[in-house]
């Protein structure tokens, strides 16, 4: 079982940014692909953006609706996998998730269903 775990959410006004954080708290963040969802109440799970591996590639996807708003990237020192979100908007509002496979070293993809380990989320609210 691997356990990554959310913060770094909070209240922010539309145009504003937040960075969130997944931390790899008993695995090694780098080996694995790291998937950022995000659900919103009466919605289902959408998924956001998502990193492969530090094996060279450095690959990232975004959906459309956070191209060029929002960023991907690793701490490999820290262990940590950020989502930098730039301005912010009301329809951002969702709990947010970072969710990793079980096996090491796959490719990244944006469907939630071929991740395994998930974190309890950390809530975002974009609102004046």
């Amino acid at each position: 079982q691997l356990h990554p775990v959310e913060s770094g959410g909070g209240l922010v006004q539309p145009g504003g940014s937040l960075r969130l954080s997944c931390a790899a708290t008993d695995f090694t963040s780098d080996y694995y692909a790291v998937g950022w969802f995000r659900q919103a109440p009466g919605k289902e799970p959408e998924g956001v953006s998502c990193i492969n591996p530090s094996d060279g590639s450095g690959a990232t996807l975004y959906a459309d609706s956070v191209k060029g708003r929002f960023t991907i990237s690793r701490d490999s020192d820290e262990n940590i996998v950020y989502l930098q979100m730039d301005s912010l908007r009301p329809e951002d509002t969702a709990v947010y998730y970072c969710a990793v496979p079980a096996a090491a070293w796959g490719t990244a993809t944006m469907d939630p269903n071929l991740y395994d380990y998930w974190g309890l989320g950390t809530q975002v609210t974009v609102s004046t």
